[in-house]
């Protein structure tokens, strides 16, 4: 699976409200709340070295309101939140600034954390940005299927996992277009990159299928036995995911065939060899094969399209805004039915 050229576009409206960080210096708005000197009318940028944030809204105005934040490379933090006119709420979530910022071989990007706006009638009165200390994190290990996508309209399950967090729990995507268990424990700016940075206890979860197209059995199974171990020995839990299914229907209307649940030219299953490798290791496993395949069947082949880019790419595999949302709310889902994550982190 390919990269997609990265296409930037911040929008945010913001009031930097107490923030114990320095925000670009900006031109004042007339009829804005005081403080806003440190936004433009679409922007707000935080000059902050990589690490992990607390951030803090306030949102409402004296119209109703709808506002959804993202951040960095098209990550959506906060969903879209309805406000009633001349009432305000506040929301808090925790971010992860790095470099690269989104994709490991993508560009840096733009140093420090950037923020957008969007929503349907967005109003942000307030901002607040801290240091978030030894946050729990979960980090992610994956294909195209769950990376930080630099462009419209693509997105991977991963860059939509955050707007299921609260303040305390964080999301460190280090998926990769394009890669499988092979190429991403040989590439030193993913496994040998992303290893050093797990800290004891935080949630490590590995998606890699979609890629392993001439892996053999043996091969697949040890990487990710690999995989597993390395976590552990630096102190975090691995979780085995697997795969995403292709939108790949039989004439019946299922998706029993080897294309849609990713058993590869050679024969390898690798839903399969996953599920037994999490058994054999004792590892927790997310089945999104199984629960992809179930929410996919049950949509059919015309309602099923919206989930992936088919309308939009002829693409049977990557997947939109929505269907990256509908998708990492089954790994939060999931993540909650096992106690891998405090209910009270977790937006449901």
């Amino acid at each position: 699976m390919r990269r997609f050229t990265a296409l930037r576009g911040a929008t945010l409206t913001a009031l930097a409200l107490g923030t114990v960080l320095t925000a670009a210096p900006a031109r004042a708005h007339t009829g804005r709340p005081p403080g806003i000197e440190h936004c433009t009318a679409t922007a707000c940028h935080f000059d902050v070295p990589p690490g992990t944030y607390d951030v803090t809204v306030r949102l409402g105005a004296a119209t109703a309101s709808a506002t959804r934040v993202t951040g960095e490379t098209r990550r959506t933090l906060l969903p879209e939140t309805a406000v009633p006119a001349g009432e305000h709420v506040t929301r808090s979530f925790t971010v992860d600034v790095r470099t690269p910022e989104g994709e490991p071989t993508g560009p840096d990007g733009t140093p420090g954390l950037d923020l957008a706006l969007g929503g349907s009638a967005p109003a942000l009165e307030a901002i607040r940005v801290t240091p978030s200390g030894q946050t729990r994190r979960i980090l992610l290990i994956g294909d195209s299927t769950v990376c930080d996508q630099p462009a419209d309209p693509y997105s991977g399950w991963g860059q939509q996992l955050p707007q299921y967090l609260r303040k305390g729990l964080s999301v460190a995507n280090h998926a990769d277009s394009g890669e499988s268990t092979v190429t991403y424990l040989r590439d030193p700016r993913l496994w040998a990159a992303v290893r050093p940075l797990i800290r004891p206890g935080d949630l490590v979860l590995v998606q890699l299928a979609h890629n392993d197209k001439t892996t053999d059995e043996a091969t697949y199974r040890a990487n990710l036995e690999t995989l597993v171990a390395g976590i552990r020995d630096r102190g975090g839990e691995p979780v085995l995911v697997t795969p995403v299914v292709r939108r790949w229907f039989n004439a019946d209307g299922t998706l029993d065939n080897g294309t849609a649940l990713l058993v590869n030219g050679l024969g390898v299953d690798h839903p399969a060899v996953i599920r037994a490798v999490a058994a054999a290791e004792d590892v927790p496993l997310i089945d999104l094969t199984a629960k992809t395949k179930a929410l996919v069947e049950s949509l059919g082949p015309e309602a099923s399209k919206a989930l992936y880019l088919y309308n939009e790419k002829r693409d049977n595999t990557h997947t939109s805004v929505h269907g990256a949302t509908v998708f990492a709310g089954l790994v939060r889902d999931e993540l909650l039915a096992r106690h891998l994550v405090p209910e009270g982190r977790v937006r449901v």
